[in-house]
C-alpha cells in the first residue's frame, strides 16, 4: 500500500459514535486500495455497565477494524487520571505500530484528550470535529480547546465556533464550518414510527419526553440534590412518561445512574435505559413533547425536529442555542415552570418556526470530501504556524 492513504476514525462513547457515523459512512464510500479507513472502537462501547454500545455499531453493519480496551472507571479524580494515563500508553503503542496518516476524533472527552496526546507523541496528524464550542459548566471546555491546538484540520459545527478556533491561532484555510453531523442524522436516521419505537422499549402509545442528565463536571458539589430535584419534577408530572438515558462516564456519572435505577423502581412514569441507539433515540425525539436534561443533543439535534428543549443548569452554558431552547435552573420549581412553558401553544409555535443554527444536514459529505482531498494530497504539516489576529491590548489598571 502506498503511503499517505490510511486513516483511522476513533469512537469511545455512544454519543460520539452517533455524530461520527455519517462521516464514517461517507469516508467508507471513498475507500479503495489507495485509501483505507479503519474504525477503532474503544472506551465505554466495550463496557457492559454503559450498555455495551459496540452492539449498535455491529447492528449498523459498520466494519470494525480494531477494538481497544481502556479503563472507564470514573468514581473520582484519581480514576479519571488513571484512565487517561493507561489510555495514553495503550494508544501510543497502537499508533506507533499502525503509523496512520491521520486520525479523526470528535469532541471533548477526557479519554479523547489522552488519545490526542498519543497521536501528538507519535507524529500522527489529528483531524478534529466540533472544536470551538463552549460548555462552561463542564471540563469538556478546556479539553476541547486543548485538542484544537493539537489538531491540523478542523470541522466546526457553526460559524461562531469556526471563528473561535481561528482565534486560538489556527489557520483559517484549515478550519471549515460545514455544520453539525447530528443534523444529518435527524434527516436520515429518525426512521421508526411512534408506535414502532415505543413498542421497541416496551411502552404503549403515550405522551412522553426524552431526557439525559450528565454531571456538571466543573462543579465540586455532589449531583445528589440536582438529581433529586430532577426526579421530583418527573414524579410531579405523572401525565407524562419520561424516557431517560443514563449518564456518560464523566466523574459523577455512575452516581447519577445509580440514583436513576433506584428511582425507576418507585416512580411509575420514569423509564431508564443504558442506551437507546441512534435510530431509536432520534425516532423517540421526533415524537416527544420535549427533550429535557443537560445533554448537547438537546441543543444540536432537538431544534431540527421543531420541538422544545429544556436545558437544565450550567453544563451547556455558553453553547450556541436555538430559540426553541428553554434554559432553567436545576431546582424542581424551575424545571416544572420550564415544562409548562414548553407545553404552551405560544412556545410550540416558536419551535415550529425555529431554524437550527447547526447547518443544513449535509455536513458529513462535505467533511469526508475535504478529509479525502487533504490526506491524498499529503499536505498535512505538523509544523503549524500560529495564526495571529490583529487586536488592541487594553492595559490593566
Amino acid at each position: 500500500m502506498t503511503a499517505g492513504n490510511r486513516i483511522a476514525v476513533i469512537t469511545a462513547t455512544r454519543a460520539e459514535y452517533g455524530l461520527l457515523a455519517p462521516v464514517i459512512n461517507e469516508l467508507r464510500i471513498c475507500e479503495d486500495e489507495s485509501f483505507i479507513v479503519d474504525l477503532i472502537v474503544t472506551g465505554t462501547h466495550l463496557s457492559q455497565k454503559f450498555g455495551h454500545t459496540i452492539d449498535e455499531i455491529i447492528s449498523d453493519n459498520v466494519r470494525i477494524d480494531h477494538q481497544i480496551d481502556i479503563p472507564v472507571d470514573s468514581g473520582n479524580a484519581h480514576d479519571i487520571s488513571n484512565d487517561q494515563a493507561e489510555t495514553l500508553v495503550i494508544f501510543t503503542d497502537f499508533f506507533s505500530e499502525q503509523a496512520y496518516d491521520a486520525v479523526v476524533i470528535l469532541g471533548d472527552r477526557y479519554e479523547m484528550l489522552a488519545i490526542a496526546i498519543a497521536a501528538g507523541n507519535t507524529h500522527t496528524p489529528i483531524i478534529h470535529l466540533y472544536g470551538g464550542d463552549t460548555t462552561e459548566g463542564a471540563v469538556d471546555e478546556w479539553i476541547r480547546h486543548s485538542i484544537t491546538k493539537m489538531s491540523c484540520l478542523h470541522f466546526t459545527s457553526n460559524e461562531i465556533s469556526r471563528r473561535r478556533v481561528i482565534q486560538l491561532g489556527e489557520d483559517p484555510q484549515r478550519v471549515f464550518d460545514y455544520g453539525a453531523t447530528g443534523i444529518d442524522n435527524c434527516l436520515s436516521r429518525a426512521t421508526m414510527t411512534k408506535a414502532e419505537v415505543l413498542e421497541s422499549i416496551g411502552l404503549p402509545d403515550c405522551h412522553y419526553a426524552v431526557c439525559t442528565y450528565h454531571p456538571v463536571t466543573m462543579e465540586t458539589d455532589s449531583p445528589d440534590n440536582e438529581i433529586k430535584d430532577f426526579l421530583a419534577a418527573i414524579k410531579s408530572r405523572s401525565d407524562i412518561e419520561f424516557i431517560v438515558t443514563k449518564s456518560n462516564a464523566d466523574l459523577g456519572g455512575m452516581q447519577i445512574n445509580q440514583m436513576l435505577d433506584e428511582a425507576a423502581e418507585m416512580i411509575p412514569n420514569l423509564h431508564v435505559y443504558a442506551s437507546l441507539g441512534v435510530v431509536r433515540y432520534l425516532s423517540l425525539m421526533n415524537y416527544s413533547l420535549f427533550v429535557m436534561g443537560n445533554s448537547s443533543s438537546g441543543l444540536y439535534e432537538t431544534p431540527a425536529f421543531h420541538i422544545p428543549t429544556i436545558n437544565i443548569g450550567d453544563r451547556q452554558r455558553g453553547r450556541l442555542k436555538a430559540e426553541s431552547v428553554i434554559d432553567c435552573a436545576s431546582d424542581e420549581k424551575s424545571i416544572l415552570h420550564a415544562i409548562d412553558q414548553a407545553l404552551s401553544p405560544s412556545f410550540r409555535q416558536v419551535c415550529e418556526n425555529t431554524t437550527s443554527p447547526y447547518g443544513d444536514g449535509h455536513a458529513a459529505r462535505k467533511i469526508a470530501a475535504k478529509i479525502v482531498e487533504t490526506v491524498k494530497q499529503g499536505n498535512i504539516d505538523l509544523k503549524k504556524k500560529f495564526y495571529d489576529i490583529p487586536f488592541t491590548v487594553t492595559e490593566n489598571e
